[in-house]
């Protein structure tokens, strides 16, 4: 069973974090700390008792914006730690997403925190930290909306909705003509499993949705496609699939 310990500096987000984690059945012990130094000293001590020691920390669930040393300064600290805990981000914050997956945290949940949404981040570090997790049901995916996280509110965005998805590392950005979303998926997962929808990759970092493409663009030996308001560039080794689809797209 996992050991954990929460990081918040305000004390009713803390409580209902802890609250949360002390009823998942994954969890073994649940702690607080009221900021990142505080929380720095507990772990250099658990890091000193041994894994197996009364104050190991499996897991540190791990607020951003906080005064003083904030969520992404102690992440950033523990990531030169031989064994440091895994980490998960809980912030009300949707913008350092993609710096906290440079930071290898397992997750990025959204406040206000789902008891659905955490628990899917415990399932992810069980897994990692090999602890015991018994087995929750899975519904399928609806294959014709992806949920997306804003401000704590899941909403499903349209598949067909979505002209095209950028990479930001281990997160996809999917771009419709409303705005934007970013999902812990990576690109090459959406590649495989949006294929047969009319996605194709034109670049490392692009997935474009063929129906969403307005013009192919020819300049001085450059391909690029306009796809919305937006001029993506073609990769060379991309450029003769993507011109051959488009001309047999109906």
């Amino acid at each position: 069973m996992l050991r954990a310990l929460a990081v918040d500096d305000e004390r009713p987000s803390l409580e209902e974090l802890l609250y949360l984690l002390n009823a998942d059945p994954r969890i073994g012990s649940a702690e607080g700390a009221g900021d990142a130094t505080e929380a720095l000293r507990r772990i250099n001590r658990a890091l000193q008792s041994g894994p197996g020691g009364p104050e190991a920390i499996d897991v540190v669930f791990l607020d951003i914006q906080m005064p003083g040393l904030d969520g992404l300064d102690l992440a950033r600290l523990l990531t030169g730690f031989a064994k440091p805990p895994l980490v998960v981000f809980v912030t009300a914050h949707e913008d350092f997403a993609v710096q906290a997956f440079d930071l290898k945290a397992v997750d990025y949940v959204l406040k206000p925190v789902r008891k659905e949404r955490l628990a899917e981040a415990i399932r992810r570090a069980a897994e990692l930290t090999g602890a015991a997790a018994p087995r929750i049901p899975v519904h399928e995916p609806d294959p014709d909306h992806i949920p997306v996280e804003l401000g704590g509110v899941t909403r499903f965005v349209a598949v067909d909705d979505i002209t095209h998805v950028e990479a930001q590392g281990d997160y996809a950005r999917l771009h419709t003509d409303k705005g934007s979303h970013l999902v812990r998926i990576p690109l090459s997962t959406l590649e495989e499993r949006w294929r047969s929808r009319g996605f194709v990759r034109i670049h490392r970092r692009h997935l474009v949705a063929l129906r969403h493409v307005g013009e192919l663009r020819l300049d001085a030996g450059t391909v690029s496609v306009v796809v919305g308001a937006e001029e993506l560039q073609v990769s060379r080794r991309h450029a003769r699939e993507l011109r051959d689809l488009l001309m047999r797209r109906p």
